[in-house]
């Protein structure tokens, strides 16, 4: 590991933009893991485009190049293709969650140290997308919950609580070595982080400012830096 500046509280700050690129293993996909992960990919940018209802099973299959029986041999219907979509989803956003914050805990010993540094390089790989964030799968799966059977929703579910848990373990590190400045409940704090990278996301997509989510995870970062700074 290269050598990094010290930060002047003592902690050892990242150069910019070093989270590792998100790679799901090294060994090239069988042709059938290729072509349903290809379904999934086009499944999913059509559904942030324009929601699940919009998105037809004629189309993808279109979009893909299969025939009806291809499409079939894959996912029996439209849950089970949406089942598949948001484990694929929620599985990529915690392997971003996971390289940013193990980035941090290498990078810095003091768990505020840490956090702050994963915020940052994880506002990092947001400002690296070059026209925002494309959409929040969860997001719209919570919108048009209607559509889907209760096995979706309730992955969906499970995935939020899984965020709030990680961001909250995060945050009992950080008030067990060092008390907050001010009252504070823990599970609101973590609940707030989730808020602001599901709000941030649908900010910049209404006011068309790709560069949204990155200064709200910015700004979260400064207002626990705040907090649990010591005097």
């Amino acid at each position: 590991m290269s050598p990094v500046p010290e930060h002047p509280s003592g902690a050892k700050e990242p150069k910019a933009k070093t989270v590792p690129p998100v790679r799901f293993g090294g060994i090239q996909p069988r042709k059938g893991e290729a072509t349903r992960e290809r379904i999934l990919a086009i499944a999913e940018a059509s559904v942030l485009a324009k929601g699940f209802g919009a998105t037809s099973i004629d189309e993808v299959i279109a979009e893909a190049g299969l025939t009806k029986s291809g499409f079939f041999y894959h996912f029996r219907d439209k849950n089970e293709l949406a089942r598949e979509m948001l484990r694929r989803y929620v599985a990529s956003d915690e392997a971003v969650f996971d390289a940013a914050f193990d980035r941090g805990r290498d990078l810095a010993d003091d768990p505020l140290q840490a956090f702050l540094i994963g915020l940052k390089l994880l506002a990092d790989v947001m400002h690296d997308l070059p026209s925002g964030h494309p959409g929040c799968l969860v997001a719209s799966v919570c919108y048009q919950e209607r559509l889907f059977d209760r096995e979706v929703c309730e992955i969906n579910r499970q995935a939020v609580e899984r965020w709030n848990s990680r961001f909250l373990g995060y945050l009992q590190d950080i008030a067990a070595a060092t008390p907050p400045r001010e009252p504070v409940d823990l599970d609101d704090l973590a609940h707030m982080l989730s808020g602001v990278l599901e709000g941030g996301i649908i900010l910049g997509k209404v006011l068309g400012k790709p560069d949204e989510l990155e200064r709200q995870i910015l700004t979260f970062r400064l207002l626990v830096r705040a907090l649990f700074s010591r005097p």
